[in-house]
């Protein structure tokens, strides 16, 4: 019997899933970490700036006490997404993303359901100018999505940014 090895990108799903578990957002459980010459560099989860209160220690989401869907509105949420954070926290350790590439898996808060971690606008627009080149997220369907940065440019450069195909929320 030949035993199986997962691929790097499962690998490193799987270690993203992991950070995620850091999560404190009510709504969802993202881990997000960065990969440059097969290393990790970065990581991040959906959580509050630091030393500030997070929706666990509130006891509630801001947005669903609002009734804000999904999606929307991101400017309200007491969180600093997965993918901002790994950015951020290279940037504190003086780390370049150039080259990267970024590995995003999510799921329902408190549920074994894994969702579709597509970046949401502001966090491509981010990671686009972080230039990084590929990002690999979790589906719905247990499987992943690998985005290249230079489609998601030269989609943005032929129609804009509202027509994405990918859409969060």
């Amino acid at each position: 019997m030949k035993k199986k090895r997962i691929s790097k990108d499962e690998y490193y799903l799987g270690i993203a899933e992991e950070v995620g578990r850091r999560s404190t957002c009510w709504r969802r459980s993202i881990g997000a970490i960065i990969i440059r010459d097969d290393q990790i560099i970065s990581t991040g989860y959906v959580g509050a700036p630091r030393k500030t209160k997070s929706s666990l220690e509130h006891g509630f989401c801001l947005r669903d006490k609002l009734k804000i869907p999904h999606g929307q509105r991101y400017e309200l949420c007491r969180s600093v997404h997965a993918e901002q954070n790994a950015i951020i926290n290279a940037a504190r350790a003086g780390v370049s993303l150039l080259g990267g590439d970024m590995y995003i898996y999510g799921s329902a808060f408190g549920k074994n359901e894994t969702i579709d971690a597509f970046p949401c606008f502001i966090c491509k627009k981010m990671i686009i100018n972080a230039g990084l080149n590929r990002i690999i997220c979790s589906t719905a369907d247990g499987k992943m999505k690998m985005f290249h940065l230079n489609d998601w440019t030269k989609d943005w450069q032929e129609n804009d940014i509202l027509d994405d195909s990918h859409q969060y929320g």
